[in-house]
């Protein structure tokens, strides 16, 4: 047993010491490389993409978005209402000449549906130079008028216009105009809050949807064409009052309205066997209905010129 050298006591040779640090210092060097080379690598593959992307960068440049073949040479829009092809090219801010391909068509998109009249708009690139530009405007079925005093003393107004889903529009040319000057196209709505007036943006209120919801179902109920309707007030919560040439002063809940209407048919045309004319009534009530009357005059009634649907129409 002491004749055996433990292990653990064993010392390295000076020739197995120098082979260990020559391994050590191979595996250095050895990874060391390795480094250096995938460093090359990795830096090269960035440089080289970046060269492509820089190569395809001045190549769309100089073969697409620079190339005269591409330039716009003709801008077709096609209009469904009224508004004149030149005021929407101006409006549409497309520059003749420019790249089609390079053109933001989301920007022209939402140049013209900012416009308070204008509903839709859809954009077409037709290569190599035409551009097709589709607009749907919307159609109004009220106004509102919206009185200004002036210093000196005179009436000026301000005409804004609804369509059926109370979205406020203003009409060029009507944004301010002397009272004398005023031609209603459309019945009026009475009693807005005029904060709510902002065109572009509907009406939240339930009271200005509700006198819209009573334009659009007289223009389909029996009293059509019959006496014209002039203006719906919606200042009294949960009641409308309608004004009407040959028809008086008709107040009405906000629901059951095609039923209101058909009542509002029965009562008149019981007036008119009778000489009279309907001064006002409260169609609110559902029973007894409250009828003041007036006597017809001896000169039969004018009737109400049908005013022109809003034609559709296409401008190229």
């Amino acid at each position: 047993m002491w004749l055996r050298r433990s292990s653990r006591n064993r010392r390295l040779s000076p020739g197995q010491k120098l082979n260990v640090k020559l391994r050590s210092d191979q595996e250095r060097v050895s990874r060391s490389w390795w480094a250096a080379k995938a460093v090359t690598v990795g830096v090269g593959t960035v440089f080289g993409l970046y060269v492509l992307w820089r190569l395809s960068d001045w190549g769309l440049d100089k073969f697409v978005y620079e190339n005269p073949s591409f330039a716009i040479g003709q801008v077709e829009i096609q209009t469904d209402g009224t508004i004149p092809t030149d005021q929407l090219r101006r409006w549409s801010g497309v520059k003749p000449g420019a790249n089609l391909i390079a053109l933001d068509l989301a920007s022209v998109k939402r140049n013209l549906e900012l416009v308070s009249t204008i509903d839709t708009v859809s954009i077409e690139r037709i290569l190599p130079r035409t551009l097709i530009i589709r607009v749907t405007e919307r159609r109004a079925v009220a106004q509102v008028n919206q009185l200004h005093a002036l210093p000196d003393g005179d009436m000026m107004v301000s005409v804004f216009q609804l369509d059926a889903n109370g979205h406020v529009m203003q009409p060029m040319g009507l944004s301010l105009m002397p009272l004398d000057e005023l031609k209603p196209r459309f019945p009026a709505i009475v009693g807005l809050n005029p904060a709510e007036l902002q065109p572009g943006h509907a009406l939240k209120s339930a009271q200005g949807l509700a006198g819209l919801n009573l334009i659009a179902a007289f223009q389909h109920s029996p009293m059509a064409g019959v006496v014209d309707l002039q203006s719906v007030d919606v200042a009294a919560p949960g009641v409308l009052v309608a004004t009407s040439r040959g028809g008086g002063e008709i107040t009405f809940s906000t629901d059951r309205l095609d039923q209101q209407l058909r009542r509002w048919r029965q009562v008149y045309d019981f007036g008119q066997c009778s000489g009279k004319m309907i001064a006002s009534m409260d169609l609110a009530v559902s029973n007894n209905v409250p009828v003041k009357w007036n006597f017809a005059s001896a000169e039969p009634e004018t009737r109400p010129k049908s005013k022109p649907m809003h034609s559709r129409r296409k401008n190229v």
